[in-house]
């Protein structure tokens, strides 16, 4: 029985208790994340991190989500007062629902029945992910749209560019997947994997599809929505108390989704690196799920415990003239492969291989060679110094202007006699 037939026979009430399952375990992933996250940078920065809330402090996100639902609310004069209500909830929701089509284990028995650990699938499960990526962006172009200020305004362009650049790459990343499973439903692509993960064939199109959803996510080195070094806060400057918290509750269940989605699209889903059939039964799948998802969730935190913010345009050459291209060139090659292996060619893994080589050198090639020098203009004006931006250095301080003497009128040489009523001066009054 294929996993759609056996979601299809699932009572009403074990859909509810799904439902109630995922929302409760994107939220508790949540809670854990934050406060893992503070603890390795920590560890990595050689200082205790929160230990003060709770058993060695892991209580602290629990308790600054009730600290931030006592806060008050504060919405500033020129912000349009629905729109800027909405958007936090418009980022919050697609965020859940992109969850529904992740497959978490294979067939378990829950309270006696038949049923598999997955909501719903769908035969364009994998489209669902990335719209639901599309639609969250919406919430925080909306927000910073609303908010009436200048910098949540120019963090919600950021945004708005960051994604749209960076889903590109993402959807090309998963055409090589389609093209082996022969099928955009998640279940399928993880049954596809049980000889041999995709992260050994498709590594360019693992490599792409990871550096994708960081950017896609806004996080470190590409949180260039949020960035606090010139934009405050970004596209959430002047929001507060829980609609400040529906943020982060976003952010951080977008992390767990792409997350997820990698394992399932690269890692073989809930499906046990050794062990045989016996690993990959029952109640098993959920363990090596959660452990695989974990550990790209700690690939997200390292790199924000490494690398520094990139500069915008170097973010933006990155996606449009590194990845995309990349991309094109690994499907056209993908598609060779399947081609010659239908006509009896080369075998699908040392085509991949030669060809992975070959395209890592490249790679490694266009990052380590110097770029080509522009001839200056002789006349140019050097407005940077030093590797810091100083003022143009012709520029020379205006002199100051002379004082003039100032004019005072010149009054009547005979006072002008003024006479006024007794009511209207009450009146003036």
């Amino acid at each position: 029985m294929t996993t759609a037939e056996l979601l299809a026979d699932d009572p009403i009430w074990i859909i509810l208790i799904k439902v109630v399952g995922i929302f409760a375990f994107l939220v508790v992933m949540t809670l854990f994340m934050i406060n893992w996250e503070r603890k390795v940078v920590a560890r990595m920065q050689q200082r205790p991190g929160p230990n003060r809330v709770g058993p060695n402090g892991w209580l602290q996100s629990l308790a600054d989500g009730l600290k931030l639902a006592f806060k008050e609310d504060i919405r500033p004069v020129l912000a349009d007062k629905w729109v800027f209500f909405l958007a936090p909830v418009i980022s919050c929701i697609p965020a859940f629902v992109a969850f529904s089509v992740i497959p978490i284990a294979g067939e378990v028995s829950l309270f006696g029945e038949k049923t598999s650990l997955q909501l719903v699938d769908l035969p364009v499960g994998v489209l669902v992910v990335l719209a639901c990526s599309s639609i969250g962006v919406y919430g925080i172009v909306l927000s910073g749209w609303a908010s009436g200020s200048p910098y949540p305004l120019l963090g919600a362009l950021r945004s708005a560019a960051q994604v749209i650049s960076y889903e590109i790459a993402m959807g090309l990343s998963i055409v090589g997947v389609v093209m082996f499973s022969h099928s955009m439903s998640t279940s399928d692509i993880v049954q596809a994997q049980s000889n041999l993960w995709f992260v050994v064939l498709l590594f360019p199109s693992f490599a792409i599809y990871v550096i994708s959803m960081v950017g896609e996510t806004n996080r470190a080195p590409f949180d260039l929505p949020e960035a606090e070094s010139e934009l405050v806060g970004g596209f959430h400057t002047e929001y507060s108390s829980l609609k400040f918290a529906l943020f982060f509750l976003a952010e951080y269940v977008n992390m767990v989704t792409v997350s997820a989605l990698a394992t399932t699209l690269f890692l073989g889903g809930y499906q046990a690196p050794w062990g045989g059939e016996f690993m990959n039964t029952g109640w098993w799948g959920l363990l090596w799920f959660v452990a695989k998802t974990l550990f790209f969730l700690f690939l997200f935190i390292w790199l924000r415990g490494t690398l520094p913010r990139m500069r915008y345009d170097q973010f933006m050459r990155l996606g449009w003239k590194v990845l995309v291209p990349i991309s094109l060139v690994w499907i056209v090659a993908v598609a060779l492969v399947r081609a010659l292996n239908n006509s009896g060619g080369f075998s699908q893994s040392q085509f991949l291989t030669i060809f992975g080589v070959v395209l890592g050198v490249l790679v490694l090639l266009s990052l380590l060679l110097p770029d080509r020098k522009v001839e200056e203009d002789p006349n140019a004006v050097p407005i940077t110094g030093g590797g810091y931006p100083v003022p143009p250095l012709d520029l020379e301080v205006p002199k100051a202007p002379t004082r003039r003497t100032p004019v005072v009128a010149r009054l009547p040489k005979e006072p002008v006699a003024v006479t006024a009523s007794k009511e209207a001066s009450d009146g003036d009054v």
